[in-house]
């Protein structure tokens, strides 16, 4: 069983939330399916320097605790809203 506030990886990816499969979340909370299918994760994911970006929420089967035989990795996280580009860093 998954403990409140560790850190999780996707083993899937998300468009939807512009995440891939591998990134590194932290499981802040669990709901339950609202019409008896799999239940989900809330997960909070970080950025690099550790400064909070998304919330979201994914099947439990969609994450995997963390290995000791695994090595962290940084992408760029580019995001589109309806108004502009964030790359994490400035509006483009």
């Amino acid at each position: 069983m998954m403990e409140l506030y560790q850190r999780v990886a996707l083993n899937q990816d998300f468009p939807e939330y512009h995440l891939k499969q591998g990134d590194i979340a932290t499981l802040i909370d669990t709901i339950p399916h609202p019409h008896q299918g799999e239940d989900g994760y809330i997960l909070e994911v970080f950025n690099a320097l550790g400064e909070s970006i998304d919330t979201v929420i994914v099947p439990k089967s969609a994450v995997s605790s963390l290995k000791a035989n695994e090595i962290l990795s940084v992408r760029s996280f580019v995001t589109v809203n309806s108004s502009s580009i964030y790359d994490g860093e400035t509006k483009i």
